[in-house]
């Protein structure tokens, strides 16, 4: 019994072992329950720019202490964490690659300076991250479908707006509602 891509895993007889699931690295991959959401993970100080700043100073500060770990469970045999990474980045059809196994995301403090140039009036800043989620299937050649979880990160950012202007993702929105003056477009719930 063959199949492309497979190995059997053998006995001392140099038989294959029966009722022994197979290496087979070039399966396929159904996915299910994709989540894609924006995390908070950082905010600034609200600041009121002057006009004619020039330039403004300021820190990112952590709102807790979770530690991002990339996981994959149950990572089929002759497979690899990694290539189950890639697999899900090929069926969102991101920009950038997914993060990989060996990437952890700490909460640290960052600085940032900007030039203002004709910036005036209220402002909000924070950091963020992009998470990634899914459930899937890999079947490959006569073994069991194997199944299993992912959980990575497509972004790390950081984002700087107007109170007037409110932000597209998740991260920005809670951001804008934590930092910004009651009756600004940003300081509204949507």
């Amino acid at each position: 019994m063959t199949t492309a891509g497979c190995g059997a895993v053998a006995g001392d007889d140099g038989l294959a072992a029966a009722g022994a699931a197979m290496i087979c690295a070039h399966g396929t991959y159904q996915w299910s329950g994709i989540q894609q959401r924006q995390k908070l993970t950082a905010l600034g100080d609200p600041v009121t720019l002057p006009k004619g700043t020039g330039h403004y100073e300021s820190s990112l500060e952590p709102v807790d202490d979770t530690v991002h770990r990339v996981t994959v469970s149950h990572v089929p045999r002759g497979v690899g964490a990694a290539r189950v990474i890639v697999a899900l980045g090929d069926r969102l059809k991101t920009d950038e690659p997914l993060a990989d196994p060996t990437e952890v995301m700490r909460p640290e403090r960052s600085q940032y300076v900007l030039d203002t140039g004709d910036l005036e009036g209220p402002y909000y800043s924070w950091g963020s991250i992009g998470l990634v989620e899914a459930d899937f299937t890999y079947t490959c050649g006569y073994n069991a479908p194997a199944r299993g979880h992912v959980l990575t990160w497509e972004t790390v950012g950081e984002g700087f707006l107007p109170c007037s202007q409110p932000s597209d993702d998740d991260a920005g929105r809670t951001a804008g509602l934590r930092l910004c003056p009651a009756g600004t477009a940003a300081g509204e719930p949507s």
